[in-house]
Order: C-alpha cells, then structure tokens, then sequence
C-alpha cells in the first residue's frame, strides 16, 4: 500500500460528504483531496488530482448526462470505485463498483473496506508484473492463439507433445487464463500476434 492514498468524494449531501471525510481525518495514509456536489467536474479534478479511490453516490452517475462509471473505469482503470450509498439502489448498479458504504458504516468499518480494497489493488499489480513468459512458452502462446494443435505445435516447434503440454500448463498457470479465446485475446492484447494471424 502506498504512503498517501488521494480520496475524492462526490456526494449532493454537504453534511454526508463532511462526516465521511472527518473519518480520514486522523489516518496516517488516506487523505481526502477532493469534496464534489455533482460529477459536472468530476472528470477534470480525477486528471488533475490522479486519486486512488473515488467514493461517489452512485445515483448521480446513474442518472447522469456528463459521466458514466463505465467512462470513469475506462479512462482511469487503476481508480478504486466505491459506492457511497444513502437511500435504495438496485443490486445490480451497486455490482460496478468494488464496494459500498453504507450510512450505518463506522468509522473503523468504512476504513477496513478501503484498506482491504487497497490491499486487493497492490497483490493485483504485483502479481501484473509477475507475470513473465519464457521464450519458449511465448511461442506456445502464439501457436495456440493461432489455433494450432498440440500435435501441430509439437511439430512446428520440434518438441515432444507432453513438453507442449507442460508449457500450456505453466501458460494458464502464470497467467490464470484457461479458455483458448482468452489466451487468444491476451496474446493480441500483448502484441505477440495479429489479428490476420488468428485462426478464425
């Protein structure tokens, strides 16, 4: 976890928006950087402040002209997005987002909710960055995203069958994709093929 982790607040309410702030107001690595009443300039301060967790009444962007959650996640994909929720919306709004805080919250449970978000964010990145293929496993990837074989793979690359098989294994196993479609997508995403490669 970072030493400073930037908060904006996007609440109509001044006294919901003030006593959710209060509650950082003693954490040593949680400042609050930014209160917004509307998400009219939502999109401005979240480039200009780069915060690591937005905690906004999600009525507002649901009924929106300006902004939506989705543009918010697109444009920013590491922000954390919490609901701050004072009246009933439906599950399935609440489901965009990573989690809710809800007004009978304490003060200690609205801050374990965002440490444990913070936590999740970290071993998230780090494992990212952990994920590193060897040449040979590059090529396996490729092969397979190309809709090759085993059989097809092993001769193309002059290795046995259980060696590819082995190599697959360690494929989903750093990359924790299963489905042939998702190494496909990853490998594009990656630029280790291109989409003419593909087997369609």
């Amino acid at each position: 976890m970072k030493a400073d982790n930037k908060i904006i607040i996007v609440e109509p309410s001044y006294l919901l928006s003030s006593g959710l702030a209060h509650c950082f107001d003693d954490s040593q690595n949680l400042t609050v950087t930014v209160q917004l009443d509307s998400v009219e300039r939502l999109h401005e301060k979240l480039n200009i402040n780069n915060p690591d967790i937005l905690i906004i009444n999600p009525l507002l962007l649901l009924y929106s002209d300006v902004v939506s959650l989705r543009q918010i996640i697109h444009d920013f994909p590491d922000l954390i997005c919490m609901a701050l929720v004072s009246s009933y919306v439906e599950r399935n709004v609440l489901k965009q987002y990573k989690d809710v805080i809800e007004l009978n919250d304490g003060k200690q449970k609205v801050i374990s909710k965002i440490y444990a978000l913070l936590n999740d964010s970290c071993s998230n990145a780090a494992q990212t960055e952990s994920i590193e293929l060897s040449n040979r496993e590059t090529d396996v990837l490729v092969a397979i995203a190309k809709g090759l074989t085993n059989k097809e793979i092993s001769e193309q690359l002059f290795i046995s069958v259980h060696t590819v098989i082995t190599h697959r294994k360690n494929i989903i196993k750093k990359t924790g994709i299963k489905s042939v479609s998702g190494l496909t997508v990853y490998a594009l995403l990656n630029n280790l093929i291109d989409e003419s490669e593909v087997n369609k």
